[in-house]
């Protein structure tokens, strides 16, 4: 059994389990665009990056989620496309994207900008 470390620190092992990259490719897409949205909220709150309103009732916010959306989207098709014949360790990719959905979502928060 051949084990490779990926970029993200998770083990891939070749030929020992049917490959699970798609799925995992799609959780840890999820951590990454939930991060990129409280980014996107941090870096617009400091006056950086002010996103297009798409949907005038909704304002900058439209703007925002369709950058984050984006993201998740390239992210997506790039970890499908890297992983989608391997075997790619749950725990590792699990833990990553809760860390970054933890991380999107406290850059959603006001508290965390009046830190700033």
């Amino acid at each position: 059994m051949e084990t490779e470390i990926d970029v993200t620190g998770a083990g891939i092992e070749r030929g020992s389990s049917p490959p699970n990259g798609p799925a995992m490719a799609a959780f840890l897409a999820a951590g990454i665009g939930a991060f990129a949205m409280g980014l996107f909220v941090l870096i617009h709150e400091l006056g950086l990056f002010s996103a297009p309103s798409l949907y005038a009732p909704a304002g900058g916010v439209s703007g925002r989620t369709t950058c984050a959306v984006a993201v998740w989207l390239v992210a997506w098709a790039v970890l499908h496309g890297r992983w989608k014949e391997r075997y790619v360790r749950p725990g590792t990719v699990f833990a990553l994207a809760l860390s970054l959905i933890a991380l999107g979502i406290l850059g959603t928060f006001p508290p965390v900008w009046s830190v700033l």
